[in-house]
């Protein structure tokens, strides 16, 4: 009976990817997380927190186990998963230290050109949303031409913040910038300054005294501007935007998710009779972690855990909704986060902050297993089976394929589409992913390549360069706040490491000739397939260089004067959070 048990869901499926004027196409609702371990979740193997809304969602529907962030890192990770390519071949990756926006003042982002998800199914008739967390740019030439904002890729709404959240946009939390500060070497700088002076009261240097206070003066002023940027940051890039409106400037982070979650049903509730695609992407977990009155102290793992469980239950909130508007059954729902969990955090108490990486290996910005794996639940009632586990490769830039397939919109042909369609492997229908290779960059390096074999149970997994851990026996980089990808913070090997993750998912032994008699054929097919891959790349802007991500005076959004620090709040989801929190 086995064999039959899908025929009705594939007919089901013809039936929901007719035309658009049929009114059948189904709904998604994508939800991410924002530095979410894969740990951190009780259907994957935690036990000591609880999100019973999560779980639910993987018991009816399909858990992926090897599903893989396109990059360990927040902004080219969501431009990944947005267009279904490596990052690189937009221009969402940096060649340097900084592989995301900083400022909302940045002129970067992702380009026009790029095709979203959003934008192709707006074309079939969908109601577009996104709500939550952008960074992925705002303007180009000035404060308003909007050219990154999400509007200009497809959402028809948008709610949310433009950044990132910031232990910035809490006050008494500290400023991420100190972790900058802290890599001045002011010590040298006080010895050459104060070595410089002697030398010229002792006329031994040739430089006139003009030139030499000069530069004085501007040691001083950089120093005096950089602790003025930490005293105007939260100000400027700590606001919410309704539309093209900021709507609040700086944002009270702790009922953020409240007021989300709200928009996110009011939007369900406009959009209950036309095909809708919700993009819901949480602030939390990422530094600085907060939590709503609500949930802080509940949870066994301090502020972190506390966070997680507001983020479950507002998971809750919106399946619920689902089935009070009798839309679940013709909704296709997919949760995940973003990349690992950030290990690095660190409170300004001094409490860890960071999520749980379970038994993998690092966290966030590395592409160790513990960087790049992350939580892929699929739910479809009806369609996709309930309570099935895939462990097969599969990635974030999967959704893009999958959402145009199923709406009924074309896969573009003018580019190179990494993805593949899930719904063969989601529904049974083939047992191997389409991913016989993977390819993980750390910023523009391609750091390392995972192949899986067509016949074979092995999966491979090379590094051409690791970070440098510091402690060298811990699994995290605590002297930098995150891993970086250049010199001298990472170790180059010749050969590559060699992992087989079907047997040492925990990436703990490095193989060699000795131990594996396949070690050289397969670095070899390895690097076959990355000269493959890299022939495929084409030369583009860079939107994360330095020139890009710099603050512009003339990009900074600001709902009211300057001189007022940018202050307002219109939010009318202020009082109806508030007014529901008292009613409680």
């Amino acid at each position: 009976m086995k064999s039959f048990q899908w025929i009705p869901c594939t007919f089901c499926l013809l039936l929901y990817t007719a035309d658009a004027g049929s009114g059948t196409k189904p709904n998604f609702v994508f939800m991410m997380v924002d530095d979410l371990g894969i740990g951190d979740l009780g259907c994957y193997g935690n036990t000591t927190l609880r999100t019973p809304n999560i779980d639910r969602l993987a018991l009816e529907g399909v858990k992926l186990t090897q599903h893989i962030a396109a990059a360990p890192l927040c902004t080219p990770s969501r431009a990944a998963f947005l267009t279904g390519r490596y990052p690189v071949r937009s221009g969402m990756a940096a060649h340097g230290h900084m592989g995301v926006f900083l400022f909302s003042a940045s002129s970067g982002g992702l380009p026009q050109e790029e095709i979203t998800f959003a934008k192709a199914v707006k074309v079939q008739g969908y109601s577009t949303a996104v709500i939550g967390k952008w960074h992925l740019g705002l303007n180009c030439e000035d404060s308003s031409d909007h050219c990154h904002h999400p509007n200009s890729h497809g959402f028809d709404y948008f709610y949310g913040t433009i950044m990132t959240h910031l232990r910035d946009c809490q006050p008494g939390h500290g400023s991420v910038l100190y972790n900058v500060y802290s890599h001045i070497p002011f010590k040298p700088l006080s010895i050459g300054l104060v070595s410089l002076v002697v030398l010229h009261i002792r006329g031994m240097l040739t430089v006139s005294r003009r030139v030499f206070f000069s530069f004085l003066i501007l040691v001083g002023l950089v120093l005096s501007l950089f602790r003025l940027l930490v005293y105007t940051f939260p100000n400027l890039n700590c606001f919410v935007m309704r539309g093209t409106e900021i709507v609040e400037q700086p944002y009270i982070s702790e009922n953020l998710t409240q007021r989300m979650t709200s928009e996110a049903i009011e939007f369900l509730e406009r959009n209950s009779e036309t095909p809708f695609l919700l993009f819901f992407s949480f602030i939390q977990v990422h530094t600085g972690v907060f939590a709503s009155p609500l949930f802080r102290g509940r949870s066994q793992h301090g502020l972190y855990g506390d966070a997680v469980m507001e983020v479950d239950w507002s998971v809750g909130q919106i399946m619920q909704t689902l089935e009070r508007l009798n839309l679940k059954d013709n909704t296709l729902v997919y949760m995940t986060s973003d990349q690992g969990p950030h290990l690095e955090e660190i409170s300004v108490h001094g409490e860890m902050h960071g999520g749980y990486s379970g038994i993998y290996k690092a966290g966030k910005s590395t592409n160790w297993e513990g960087g790049i794996r992350i939580p892929g639940i699929l739910s479809w009632p009806g369609v996709l089976p309930a309570g099935k586990i895939i462990d097969e490769p599969t990635s974030n830039m999967d959704i893009f394929p999958t959402v145009l397939n199923l709406a009924g919109a074309s896969i573009p042909d003018d580019r190179v589409i990494d993805g593949h369609d899930l719904l063969p492997l989601l529904q049974g229908q083939v047992k191997r992913s389409e991913h016989e290779f993977l390819f993980h960059y750390c910023n523009a390096e391609l750091n390392a390549v995972r192949w899986r074999p067509p016949n074979s149970s092995a999966i491979w997994k090379a590094f051409f360069f690791t970070p440098d851990f510091y402690p060298k026996n811990s699994s995290a980089c605590f002297h930098t706040h995150v891993c970086f990808c250049i010199k001298p913070f990472v170790t180059f090997h010749d050969p590559p490491l060699l992992y087989d993750l079907s047997k040492d998912p925990t990436e703990s032994t490095p193989l060699s000739p000795d131990t594996e008699p396949q070690f050289h054929s397969v670095l070899e097919v390895i690097r076959a397939a990355v000269s493959r891959h890299t022939q495929s790349l084409k030369p583009v802007p860079v939107q994360v260089s330095p020139l890009k991500i710099v603050w512009k005076p003339w990009l900074q959004p600001c709902c009211s004067s300057l001189s007022q620090l940018c202050r307002c709040e219109r939010d009318h989801q202020i009082e109806k959070v508030q007014d529901g929190l008292q009613k409680e």
